[in-house]
């Protein structure tokens, strides 16, 4: 019997995001490469207004973001986790950056994913670090 991808796609605003079942296997090898052990990820593609309720409810910050992260499990457990993404967030960053739409979901998917491969990005090295791995991923699946 084959086993079930622990990546899953629940989607409160509809998006574009073709060839879902590769996108999770993709996923799936970031964590298998970056040695991490994986329980369950959600990504849960939302608009600007819900995402802004979730940073004002948890992290006390009254301002648009493009995606949270939250770790539902234990840190020596398998991860299991969400990935709220702001749809509405993710088309204007992609028009500010002269990007593709899909360019840059895909960058926020696996800017979420490193974050919980242990990639930080509060300072300009962590940035640096978090930017290279991000555009890695990216040409490998892009």
């Amino acid at each position: 019997m084959r086993k079930k991808n622990p990546v899953r796609f629940h989607f409160l605003k509809p998006c574009t995001l073709s060839s879902r079942q590769g996108l999770k296997k993709f996923i799936l090898s970031i964590f298998r490469k970056e040695k991490r052990n994986l329980g369950k990820l959600i990504l849960i593609f939302c608009d600007d207004n819900y995402l802004l309720e979730l940073n004002r409810q948890f992290l006390h910050h009254d301002f648009y973001t493009d995606i949270l992260s939250f770790r539902l499990s234990e840190p020596t457990k398998p991860l299991v986790a969400e990935i709220y993404i702001s749809v509405d967030r993710v088309y204007e960053n992609s028009q500010t950056a002269g990007s593709s739409f899909k360019e840059e979901l895909h960058r926020v998917i696996f800017h979420g994913v490193l974050h919980f491969c242990g990639y930080k990005d509060k300072s300009r090295k962590d940035i640096k670090k978090m930017r290279q791995a991000e555009d890695k991923y990216l040409k490998a699946y892009l």
